[in-house]
C-alpha cells in the first residue's frame, strides 16, 4: 500500500469546509463492496453532465453488468463544479469511489500524494497501444499510469470561407497551417469593417499553455514539489504572436482578447471577424447554431517551429488505490476503453477521443464533416506537458498566469515584464 502524503494544510482545511457539501451531494462512501450474494459492486463517479454523454456511459455500464454478474458497476452521478474539493474530502475521509472521472491537470496531484492505483499491468496491451505515447505521458507519474485518458479538447482556427474568397485568399489545406499563414490571412481579410481574426482570450492561460509546445515552450522542468520554471523565448512565442497581430498588424480584434470564445462566435456569425480560434468543441455549436447559409470551415492544425503540437489535458478515469477491488475496477476500465464507447462519448461531448480506434469510428460516422476531419487531425500532435507534473500549477495559473497574460494582451506590460511576473510569481 502506498503511504499517503499530506495534500497540504489548505487542502485539508478545504476538505473540512466541504465535508457537509459532499455528503449532501450523495458522495460515494468508501467505494463499493460485496453484496450478500457475493457479487462485487464498484462505484463509478462520473462527472459527465450532457444527457447524450450520460446515455453513452450508462449503455457501456449496462453492457458490462449484463456480461459480468459477479462484478457490478454502479454510477454515482456528480458534476464538474467543486469536483476537486469534493475529491479532497473523499480521499482524506476514506470515502472515495472505486473509479474516478476527472482530468489530467487535476488528477496528477492526487497521484503524487499516493491516492491512485497504477493501471500499467491491468490494462491490456491492445488498450495501451491504442493511445499515442504523448497522450499517455499526460497521465504518467513516476513511471506509473495513474489514469486512462479518454477525451480531449484542442484549439482550432475556423474561417468564414466567403470572407476569405472575397479577399482573394484560398482556404488552407494540408496537414497543418503555420502561424505565419494565420497572420497573413488575418491581414488579407482585414478591412474597415472586418477584423481578420477574433480570439476570445478573456482567460488566456489554458490557450497559451496548450499551444506553447508548438514552439518548444515547456515553462517547467522537474515534478512534484521539485519544479523549476523558465520563461524564455519559446514560452513567450504564442502570446507575442497574438500581441503582434492585435497591436502591430491590427488584424486581430483587441476587444475579442477580453471576451469569451462564445462571445466571439457572435462576431464570427455576424461577419465582423473573418476567422476565430476556438476550443474544438465549439464546432458542434457552430453546426447547430450558425445562421442558415453561413459558410464556415475548420482550418488545418496550427504549426509552430516544433510542429503542430498541443499539450494534452485529457479527461481521465482513475482507480482509487484504497478500493477493495482494484483489479476488477481496472478490468472494467479496460472494457470501457473500447473504440465504440469512447467514440459515442466523444461525439456527445464534441471532444476528441484519445484512442486511435475511437477516432477512426468518429471519422467514419461523421464523414469528417462539420470540422471533424481537421479536429481529429489535431490529436496527432498531442503531447504530455511538464505543467501537469508541477505541484501548485493550478494556483499559479489562476493567481499569476491568467492576470499577467491579461495585462500583456491588454498592451499594459511588455513581454519582458510578463516573463518577470510569471517567474517571480512561481517563486
Amino acid at each position: 500500500m502506498n503511504s499517503k502524503k499530506s495534500i497540504g494544510a489548505l487542502a485539508l482545511l478545504t476538505a473540512g469546509a466541504f465535508a457537509l457539501t459532499a455528503c449532501q451531494q450523495g458522495s460515494a462512501s468508501g467505494g463499493g463492496g460485496d453484496s450478500e450474494d457475493g457479487a462485487v459492486t464498484l462505484q463509478f463517479q462520473s462527472l459527465s453532465d450532457q444527457p447524450a454523454t450520460q446515455e453513452a456511459i450508462q449503455a457501456a455500464v449496462d453492457s458490462w453488468n449484463s456480461d459480468n454478474p459477479d462484478v457490478q458497476v454502479e454510477i454515482i452521478q456528480a458534476g464538474w463544479d467543486g469536483a476537486y474539493d469534493k475529491l479532497i474530502t473523499q480521499f482524506t475521509g476514506g470515502t472515495a469511489p472505486d473509479i474516478i472521472h476527472f482530468e489530467a491537470a487535476s488528477i496528477v496531484a492526487f497521484a503524487q500524494d499516493g491516492y491512485l492505483a497504477d493501471l500499467s499491468e491491468g490494462l491490456s496491451e491492445e488498450t495501451i497501444a491504442d493511445i499515442p505515447e504523448g497522450i499517455w505521458d499526460s497521465v504518467t507519474v513516476n513511471d506509473e499510469i495513474i489514469a486512462y485518458p479518454s477525451t480531449m479538447q484542442s484549439y482550432v482556427a475556423f474561417a468564414n470561407a466567403d470572407l476569405l474568397e472575397e479577399a482573394g485568399v484560398e482556404v488552407p489545406t494540408g496537414d497543418s497551417m503555420s502561424w505565419d499563414q494565420l497572420a497573413e490571412i488575418a491581414e488579407a481579410t482585414t478591412t474597415d469593417d472586418v477584423y481578420g481574426l477574433g480570439w476570445g482570450l478573456g482567460s488566456p492561460a489554458a490557450t497559451v499553455m496548450t499551444l506553447a509546445p508548438g514552439f518548444g515552450g515547456d515553462f517547467f522542468s522537474g515534478s512534484g514539489d521539485d519544479v523549476q520554471i523558465e520563461v524564455g523565448d519559446a514560452e513567450l512565442e504564442v502570446p507575442e504572436r497574438i500581441h503582434e497581430m492585435a497591436y502591430e498588424d491590427e488584424s486581430l480584434d483587441p476587444v475579442s482578447l477580453t471576451q469569451s470564445g462564445s462571445d466571439v462566435l457572435a462576431s464570427f456569425y455576424g461577419g465582423t471577424v473573418a476567422m476565430t480560434v476556438q476550443g474544438s468543441f465549439q464546432a458542434a455549436n457552430m453546426a447547430n447554431d450558425a445562421p442558415e447559409g453561413f459558410n464556415w470551415v475548420a482550418l488545418p492544425p496550427l504549426e509552430g517551429s516544433e510542429g503542430a503540437l498541443q499539450a494534452a489535458n485529457p479527461q481521465t478515469y482513475s482507480v482509487n488505490i484504497d478500493s477493495e477491488h482494484v483489479e476488477e475496477a481496472t478490468a472494467f476500465l479496460d472494457f470501457f476503453a473500447s473504440g465504440q464507447t469512447l467514440a459515442a462519448i466523444a461525439q456527445a461531448d464534441a471532444l476528441i477521443p484519445a484512442s486511435e480506434s475511437a477516432r477512426e469510428v468518429v471519422a467514419t460516422e461523421t464523414g469528417g464533416e462539420d470540422g471533424w476531419e481537421q479536429i481529429l487531425a489535431t490529436a496527432d500532435g498531442m503531447v504530455g506537458a511538464p505543467f501537469l507534473q508541477a505541484n501548485g500549477y493550478a494556483e499559479w495559473k489562476e493567481t499569476v498566469l491568467n492576470p499577467a497574460l491579461q495585462q500583456y494582451l491588454g498592451d499594459q506590460i511588455s513581454s519582458e515584464e510578463l516573463a518577470t511576473q510569471l517567474t517571480d510569481g512561481w517563486g
